[in-house]
């Protein structure tokens, strides 16, 4: 005669196990809406990992879920930024530019927060090795005070980076983030999307991407830092001949 008695005991089992996984809160999910970035970073990430940073993916979570994974870095605010400066610098030794690009925009992208329009918190206690990744800072929540003016500034300052490693300053784009959720939405997540199974990204393949600023835009700022690197240089030079000529004289 069949018994229920095993299957049973199973169930049971089953259940008791799963009381026993530690529980996580998690913050709104979103670390995953730029998954292309991050297969890049995190392959950079594992040439050389010093402090023992999981994974790309806490850099964007919150402190109570980063925090699980940011190994030797001891400031959960600064995580992202060391996982950006260690790719860069992986990716640099290797001569990957793709390498380098995708490091400066995955420092660029928006970390998670517990709320719709809250901001998270910048990176103070830590200075990045790489200037290029010094340079920037995270995108904030778009419905937060200023994140409009603060995240065009971002993708404009993260454009003229990626001018300089050689790269395509216009893929400073792909950094933005959603359109600004409502202010006190009980789910907290706005109008984001998070699938860790899309490789590109489920904010440009659901076209949920808000471009902070126009191509022209961005041709005219890598334009003005490379016109003003330009003078800066020929300043430098004219200076030196100056002084060459001065002392040729006397």
């Amino acid at each position: 005669m069949y018994s229920k008695k095993p299957v049973a005991f199973s169930f049971v089992c089953l259940f008791v196990h799963a009381l026993a996984l530690p529980i996580i809160k998690r913050e709104v999910p979103q670390e995953h809406s730029h998954e292309q970035f991050l297969a890049t970073v995190r392959t950079s990430l594992n040439l050389n990992n010093p402090d023992e940073i999981q994974d790309p993916v806490f850099g964007l979570l919150g402190d109570a879920a980063g925090s699980a994974g940011q190994g030797k870095i001891t400031d959960t605010d600064c995580l992202q930024q060391a996982t950006a400066d260690q790719a860069f610098t992986n990716a640099k030794a290797a001569g990957d530019v793709n390498g380098q690009v995708a490091a400066l925009i995955y420092r660029a992208l928006e970390r998670n927060t517990g709320k719709v329009g809250l901001a998270s918190v910048p990176c103070t206690s830590i200075k990045a090795v790489n200037p290029e990744i010094a340079a920037i800072s995270q995108h904030q929540d778009p419905a937060s005070d200023g994140a409009s003016a603060t995240n065009k500034a971002i993708t404009l300052e993260l454009a003229k980076q990626i001018a300089s490693v050689g790269g395509d300053p216009q893929l400073a784009l792909k950094s933005g983030t959603f359109a600004p959720g409502n202010i006190g939405d009980p789910t907290a997540k706005g109008n984001s999307c998070d699938d860790q199974n899309d490789a590109v990204g489920c904010i440009f393949t659901q076209n949920l991407l808000v471009e902070d600023a126009t191509a022209d835009e961005i041709n005219a700022a890598v334009g003005g830092s490379s016109a003003s690197s330009m003078m800066s240089s020929s300043d430098s030079n004219t200076a030196a001949a100056s002084s060459e000529t001065t002392t040729a004289a006397s």
